[in-house]
């Protein structure tokens, strides 16, 4: 597979060409064990190396779009949907699936992290979810069983996960005893939580990634306010 990101971006002549306007990419980099982080969506790449499980493209939106995320919530308050889409067909489908309350900035943007999930893992399809959430999807630590899955939060707080230093995979799930994660046993400390941030894409790799079996990124919904509101969207293989 071809891991490096270089097919060009909002193939349909409707979509925006490009949504750089739209996002701040910052320009450090970091690299730590188990995971690599960077403001250049070329560290999504870094999924392939064995010792990477979560690669992180910190972005930061503009004024403009986060004021159109935000329009879209209210407009959209219990908003879910999943769809199987294509780059080729990505713009139209989403257009349609969101009765076209969400902005060509917002759009293009999406539109953009299916075409480059796509290119990364040579798919052409992916399944995508799109969800306006009030409370934690999965508020229990645990990973996932999928080779990879694309995750970002456009409005709230973000996904947390552990490092693979720092989690006692024998304490996940039934593992726990009843126990709160905290608890449990399958981390030692609060600050060994780590956390994205709103706006950031991370590639999650699962247990089913080739080889990669107990080594999928352990990682949650973060705990929020009663009264917090999320934009999230994932991407899986199609």
């Amino acid at each position: 597979m071809n891991a490096v990101l270089t097919k060009p971006l909002a193939t349909n002549s409707n979509q925006p060409p490009n949504i750089s306007s739209a996002v701040s990419i910052k320009v450090q980099a970091s690299h730590n064990a188990g995971s690599s982080a960077s403001e250049q969506p070329t560290v999504l790449a870094d999924i392939y190396q064995s010792n990477i499980n979560i690669a992180i493209w910190q972005r930061n939106f503009d004024q403009e779009l986060t004021g159109e995320i935000s329009e879209f919530i209210a407009l959209n308050p219990n908003f879910s949907k999943s769809i199987n889409l294509s780059p080729e067909n990505a713009y139209e489908k989403l257009e349609f699936a969101t009765d076209g309350t969400a902005s060509k900035a917002l759009l293009g943007n999406m539109v953009e992290l299916v075409d480059m999930f796509c290119c990364l893992f040579e798919l052409e399809e992916v399944g995508l979810r799109l969800a306006v959430l009030n409370q934690a999807m999965c508020p229990r630590f645990h990973f996932d069983q999928v080779p990879c899955r694309l995750v970002t939060t456009y409005h709230g707080t973000a996904t947390q996960w552990l490092p693979n230093y720092a989690v006692d995979r024998s304490k996940l799930g039934r593992g726990s005893n009843g126990q709160p994660d905290s608890a449990s046993g399958l981390y030692s400390h609060e600050s060994d939580i780590q956390e994205l941030s709103s706006g950031d894409v991370a590639l999650l790799k699962g247990e089913r990634w080739g080889g990669y079996e107990n080594a999928g990124l352990v990682h949650r919904s973060p705990v929020t306010a009663p009264d917090e509101t999320r934009l999230l969207l994932t991407l899986d293989f199609g």
